[in-house]
Parts: structure tokens; C-alpha cells; sequence
């Protein structure tokens, strides 16, 4: 079984929660106040200029600064404030369980990031799940979930629900006028770095990116948030797009993703993701 049941209602992603959130694209000239919260790829790993975290980097080759830079060069004036730090997972859960995996997770987005969001942000980006999805692996790699490894899975999905749900509150708490968006989470069996991993580890991998993707990120569009369909386009399983690692993205992988954010910045809006693809299926 691909999907994942989640009651999205306990997770606060159901329909009947609905907050106020500003809609429509920025007025032409107008200040864009751009706030990211992210890990690794917010840094540009894998790119030819990192960034140092909360700095302006503006020639960054990440999809942070790359957006930014879009943004002025379409006449947006933009104050930056990227909080991105390598290894970082959404919540504490997942930075311990990644920890207790032997994986070097450092800190997490809700108690790092989150209080740090500029208040008079106007835009406020999330790309979270990598991490996360890893984390579950190299968990069930030392023995989580013993004979129900499905059953872990799907207890790690809705924690990231629940760990999503908070951040959003966090951030519309620190910056209410802010429009949130989001990147929905690949599946990360199709990345170039699990291509020799056992098939075991593919599925979870899918089973734990699809969950998080179907079940939480895209759930979100009911809470005006944009949601950036990553897993059901053909660009994010491009080889091509992939640093040496196989994981982080080269230039030219965010490029892809700072055209996509600027794109859902100055249009107001993004399509809607998709419930079902065949990228969701890459794993039999």
C-alpha cells in the first residue's frame, strides 16, 4: 500500500480550517520582505556559491538568493532573511529520531527558525521533507518499526503533519500579513543518491514522501497556503538537475526551483497539486 491514512482533520489541514491569509500577487515596484526557512538546499549545497546561513549572499546560487535576485531583476525591491541551516528537520522529533539514526541533525525549524521569521515578512517560503524522509530510513535501518515497518512509516507522517501544523502557527503568529508557500516533498526514491539503494529502502522512502506530500503539504492549499508541486513534475527526477551527491541540487536544479517560487510570488497563486502521479509510483 502506497498512500498513507491520515485523519488530516487532527492535524489541523482539514477543510473547515480555512484562516485568513493575504491572497494576489505583490503591487509592480512594491518591497517584497522574503523570509525561508529550510535546511541544506536554503544554503545552496551542491551549488557553486553556498551561502553562510543568515547572511544576504547575494551571489548565492541556491534557490534562496536566486529568487531574490529574480525578484529585483523585475523590479521588486527585497529584504532577505534566509534561515536555512544545513541538516536541519522540521521539529525536535525528527532532529532526535535522525540523531538516534547516527544522522547529524543540528537543529530543527520550529525552534530554530521559526522565532526568527521577520515580522513584517510578505513572503515566507518552507521546503521541508528531505531530512525527515532520510531520518525515517536510517531509522528503520537500525531497527524501528520492527515487523510493521509500514505502521512507522505512517506514525512519522502524520508527526511531520503535526510538527507542519505548528509551524504554520508559529509563522502567522510572528508575521501575519505574510503569504506562505510551499514546496511539496519529491519522491525521493526517484533522487539520483538512492539509485543503488536496497528496493526496501526506495519504498520507504517513496511510501514516507508520497504520505508527506498527499496527506500534509498538499492538504495545505485549503489553508491558503501555494503549494509548489514538486513531487508530480518531471523536472525533479532530472539527473541533470543533481549536484555529484545526488541529492542537493546543482545551478541548474535551483534555478528550477527559484523559477517556480518567483513564478508563485509575483502571479499570487500556483496550480494545484496534483493527489495522484505517476512519479508517486516509482517503487513497486
Amino acid at each position: 500500500m502506497l498512500f498513507v491514512s491520515t485523519d488530516c482533520d487532527k492535524l489541523g489541514l482539514g477543510s473547515n480550517s480555512s484562516p485568513t491569509a493575504p491572497t494576489g500577487p505583490p503591487a509592480p515596484g512594491s518591497t517584497i520582505v522574503y523570509t525561508a526557512l529550510g535546511a541544506s538546499d536554503a544554503n545552496g549545497v551542491g551549488s557553486s556559491v553556498v551561502c553562510i546561513p543568515f547572511t544576504d549572499c547575494p551571489n548565492g546560487m541556491g534557490y534562496v538568493p536566486d529568487t531574490a535576485r529574480q525578484l529585483k531583476s523585475q523590479g521588486f525591491p527585497v529584504t532577505l532573511q534566509n534561515l536555512g541551516v544545513a541538516t536541519f528537520a522540521i521539529g525536535s522529533d525528527f532532529q532526535m529520531l535522525g540523531q538516534q539514526s547516527g544522522l547529524p541533525i543540528a537543529g530543527n525549524f520550529i525552534n530554530q527558525e521559526m522565532p526568527y521569521v521577520l515580522k513584517n515578512s510578505t513572503v515566507v517560503t518552507i521546503f521541508a521533507g528531505g531530512n525527515e524522509v532520510d531520518a525515517i530510513t536510517s531509522a528503520l535501518g537500525k531497527g524501528s518499526g520492527g515487523t510493521d515497518p509500514a505502521g512507522f512509516i505512517d506514525q512519522q507522517v502524520q508527526a511531520f503533519g503535526t510538527d507542519y501544523t505548528t509551524l504554520l502557527n508559529g509563522i502567522r503568529a510572528n508575521a501575519p500579513s505574510a503569504r506562505i508557500i510551499v514546496l511539496n516533498v519529491p519522491n525521493m526514491a526517484g533522487l539520483p543518491y538512492l539509485a543503488g539503494a536496497s528496493t526496501a529502502q526506495r519504498q520507504a522512502a517513496q511510501r514516507a514522501a508520497v504520505g508527506m506530500t498527499t496527506t500534509v503539504v498538499n492538504r495545505m492549499t485549503g489553508q491558503n497556503v501555494t503549494v509548489i508541486d514538486l513531487m508530480c513534475d518531471a523536472r525533479s527526477y532530472q539527473p541533470g538537475y543533481y549536484s555529484s551527491d545526488g541529492l542537493h541540487p546543482n545551478d541548474a536544479g535551483y534555478a528550477y526551483l527559484a523559477s517556480l517560487l518567483v513564478t508563485a510570488i509575483t502571479s499570487g497563486s500556483s496550480p494545484a497539486p496534483q493527489m495522484s502521479c505517476p512519479a508517486m509510483t516509482l517503487v513497486s
